[in-house]
């Protein structure tokens, strides 16, 4: 055993050295010298422990991983072999267990495993982590000659072909886990495509089949040009820093570049806050430059071993075409200095490739010819007609538009051909809602848009699948989405400068006037369904005939229509619900029979009447029975709900008529998901509020809320609630909610505090300025509450409670929840809100209690 002083002094030593490696790293920022100082001190510790105990001498310590790479991160583990002769005697085992406890106690973050020889190569040949793990290796200590043998053995049993194919296929199911983390706020700078793993499995794969795992090596050999090894030693040195300043800043292993350490690493790294772009924005959108840069590589790599693996592929000629061949099932270019030769066969490869129906990729030779010759698309290849006349063509494909896109984004062609999109590539937005970058989510919504048009997808959204079958010309609808959000980042109003960037590229590329003009008018307007959908009374008359108006015509109607669909769906999966599908779905539908040349409402009130009688007699209600409730329901109910709602409501009611009880009834929402709530009790100060206090205890998010007065002076409310977390099946709470509502409601407590819930990490990183805003509203007695905020249990209970301390009753609640983000209007009535510093008042008490 070695003395507790000794092991004190030695990890008292080692923490001097690493900290003494870090003040240097922090002085200089030298990302090598760090993991090499941390590894070799590592080394030189783990040497100290091995020789203070008596083992056996025929074994030896050996460094693996990342470690065995002489690479240490500040706090990432140190992973250890313990080889053993397979001549080494069982009980003798049992000699390395006080080293083990010995590493632990020194401080180490130890990853070890005890093999023998043999189990070595056994346990390797079918696993290919321990494969890659033993691949890169470096003795420590003990005996040379048994570490010689492994080393020697192993590659003898190392099939390249079998570990390529095993690696590739590890590559695709990671990317498959974090495929949308990449494109996601907070990537993972290992794991994520384009990552440190990405690179780490082109060099396994190249050591594997004799090549050299360094880049400058590779080099040498041919597989990439000198400014390529230089150019990815940069994008990796940058990775480097970033992670090595993450795990500083956490103190603790962490590769999620979470938002709360973004700022603080920008500022460390040097990166400061320019025009409307935050310092952590800058950095992101360096972080997302270098990883797909590096994803590149990655695949040329690949794509290289790959052919030198299977060298003899088969090349057929493509009928009509002179520069391109299909090779390997992959389109291949015939002459290698073609793009150099003609730029403008940049964009006949994508055409090309877009027309081969059984072809999506390129041979790993001509996607790389394809990332040399990115340089040449300048402005006068953009001013050239032939390839404005290629460009959309693209768009006018039956199939390929989205991989055609994506890869020419990949490759940094797109943003070169669109500069305004190449300013948007990696441009971040911390608006609580949006999960991708401006550039993937663009691509996202294009995506959407084509998924719509295809048959084997149509489950997904059936009515907007049969709208888009019906659209003509869907190339104009997919240039709309590639320039709605373009204009992000630049700061005023990005739908309007969207729109003269759409303008400019219309006119430039002999767009008809007729198709230019819908473009930009989709690029000006991309907002205005989703915002009159979840915001305004779609029971009022005059918001359908508004929002018909400005569209004008039944094809800019359907165009915005699928527009908005998709975009909302791009933005962020969690949003896109069934109640916003029957919402946008009720708009589109209700101006679209207005633009059409019917009547919005054919005596609505009639038409609702009469369908509620037909249910209602359908649960054996005998005639006429209805008229004691819907005597007391004026003109504004039957608007407002519909007949299936209002059939619910008077079965529900009927029976207990005359009552002067409270009563609560819940059922499965209509729209798929959700529950529906219906509360008929007397009217009173503060009902709503505790309502709303009920579902925030229950952690329920509120989506609608129609509140209506009957003319005896009963409250007649309805609720959509939903769980967003999904805890319990909502046919099983139905009970819970009638119950204990109604409990609730008879008890008639004051008004209490809810226990706020977690903030989401991106709230506290990048907090949502509130915004509350009273305006005068159609009616004289009634105004308009605009409330935008950070979404968080008991948020619609705090704004309740706060308008009822001024004696402001809210006649409607429209809720409009976009992830972490709230957006929710109110039309309220009180006395004294016709007083502007009432006005004022409210609105400040609002905003601080919000904030």
């Amino acid at each position: 055993m070695v003395d507790f002083a000794v092991v004190a002094h030695w990890r008292q030593r080692h923490a001097t050295e690493r900290d003494r490696l870090i003040e240097a790293y922090l002085a200089g920022r030298r990302a090598g010298p760090l993991l090499r100082g941390l590894s070799r001190a590592a080394d030189r510790l783990l040497r100290q422990a091995w020789l203070a105990h008596d083992l056996p001498a025929n074994a030896a310590l050996v460094a693996v991983g990342g470690y065995g790479r002489d690479e240490l991160y500040p706090h990432s583990d140190v992973d250890l072999l313990i080889l053993l002769d397979d001549t080494l005697a069982s009980v003798e085992e049992a000699r390395f267990e006080p080293l083990i406890g010995l590493l632990w106690d020194l401080g180490l973050h130890v990853g070890h495993s005890v093999r023998r020889l043999s189990e070595c190569l056994s346990e390797a040949a079918g696993d290919i982590t321990i494969q890659t793990n033993l691949l890169e290796s470096r003795l420590l200590a003990g005996d040379k000659k048994l570490y010689a043998n492994y080393r020697r053995d192993f590659i003898a049993h190392l099939d390249p072909t079998a570990f390529f194919e095993a690696k590739r296929l590890e590559q695709r199911n990671r990317h498959g886990r974090f495929a949308d983390r990449a494109l996601l706020l907070e990537p993972n700078l290992k794991e994520s495509p384009g990552g440190l793993r990405d690179v780490q499995t082109a060099g396994w794969v190249c050591q594997a089949v004799g090549l050299p795992a360094e880049f400058p090596g590779l080099a040498r050999a041919g597989l990439m040009s000198a400014a390529e090894a230089r150019l990815v030693s940069a994008r990796l040195t940058f990775l480097s820093h970033l992670r090595i300043r993450l795990h500083l800043a956490v103190n603790r292993r962490e590769d999620r570049l979470l938002f709360e350490f973004q700022e603080r690493l920008a500022a460390e790294m040097g990166y400061h806050a320019a025009g409307n772009q935050r310092a952590s924005e800058r950095l992101m959108q360096r972080y997302f430059q270098a990883a797909r840069e590096l994803s590149l590589i990655n695949e040329f790599i690949l794509g290289y071993v790959r052919e030198r693996l299977y060298p003899d592929a088969e090349t057929t000629p493509i009928p009509g075409q002179t520069d391109f061949v299909i090779r390997d099932n992959r389109l291949d270019i015939v002459d290698p200095e073609l793009f150099a030769r003609r730029p403008s066969a940049i964009l006949d490869a994508f055409l090309v490739l877009h027309r081969q129906d059984d072809l999506s990729r390129f041979t790993p030779a001509t996607l790389r010819a394809l990332w040399r010759a990115r340089g040449r698309v300048d402005a006068g290849f953009r001013r050239d007609p032939g390839n404005r006349a290629r460009f959309i063509a693209l768009f006018q494909q039956s199939h390929g538009l989205t991989t055609t896109l994506r890869l020419m984004h990949r490759l940094g062609i797109l943003g070169r051909y669109l500069p305004a999109f190449g300013r948007i590539t990696g441009q971040m937005q911390h608006d609580l809602y949006h999960i991708h970058p401006v550039d993937e989510h663009t691509l996202m919504v294009l995506r959407n848009l084509r998924r719509m048009a295809m048959p084997e997808y149509a489950h997904e959204l059936p009515f907007a699948h049969r709208v888009m079958c019906e659209f003509e010309r869907p190339d104009r609808l997919y240039l709309a989405a590639l320039f709605h959000d373009i204009a992000k980042g630049r700061g005023g109003d990005h739908s309007s400068l969207g729109q003269v960037d759409a303008r400019r590229f219309c006119r430039s590329h002999g767009l008809g006037k007729a198709d230019a003009e819908e473009v930009v008018w989709l690029v000006g307007q991309h907002l205005s369904l989703s915002s009159t959908a979840q915001k305004q009374d779609l029971a009022d008359p005059e918001v359908i005939a508004d929002f018909a108006r400005r569209c004008g015509s039944v094809a800019r109607l359907t165009a915005l229509y699928l527009l908005t669909v998709a975009d909302i769906r791009g933005t962020n999966p969690a949003i896109w619900n069934s109640w916003k599908d029957k919402l946008t779905r009720e708009l589109y539908l209700a101006s679209r029979r207005l633009l059409e040349g019917h009547e919005p409402h054919p005596d609505q009130v009639e038409t609702s009447k009469e369908e509620a009688r037909v249910t209602l007699r359908l649960y054996g209600f005998p005639d006429g029975v209805e008229t004691r409730l819907w005597q007391e329901l004026d003109d504004i109910y039957f608007l407002r709900h519909e007949a299936q709602e209002i059939a619910w409501h008077t079965r529900r009611l009927l029976p207990l008529l005359g009552r002067h009880d409270i009563i609560v009834r819940a059922r499965l929402a209509p729209i798929g998901e959700g529950v529906e709530v219906l509360v008929y009790a007397p009217d009173e100060e503060a009902l709503f509020a505790r309502i709303c206090g009920f579902f925030a205890g229950m952690r329920y998010s509120v989506l609608q809320a129609r509140i209506h007065t009957t003319r005896d002076g009963r409250a007649l409310d309805t609720f959509l609630v939903m769980d967003e977390q999904s805890r319990t099946a909502y046919r099983d709470i139905l009970s819970y909610i009638e119950y204990e509502l109604t409990a609730l409601l008879k008890a008639h407590r004051p008004l209490a505090d809810i226990a706020p819930g977690r903030l989401p990490r991106q709230m506290k990183a990048f907090p949502l300025q509130p915004e509350a805003m009273l305006t005068a509203g159609v009616d004289a007695n009634n105004w308009l509450l605009t409330v935008t905020a950070g979404d968080r249990p008991g948020l619609l209970y705090d704004i309740t409670r706060r308008l009822g301390h001024h004696g402001v009753m809210i006649q409607t609640a429209r809720i409009n929840t976009l992830g972490q983000r709230a957006e929710d209007v109110f039309v309220v009535s009180g006395e004294h809100l016709a007083q502007p510093d009432t006005r004022l008042a409210i609105e400040r008490e609002l905003i601080a209690a919000l904030g």
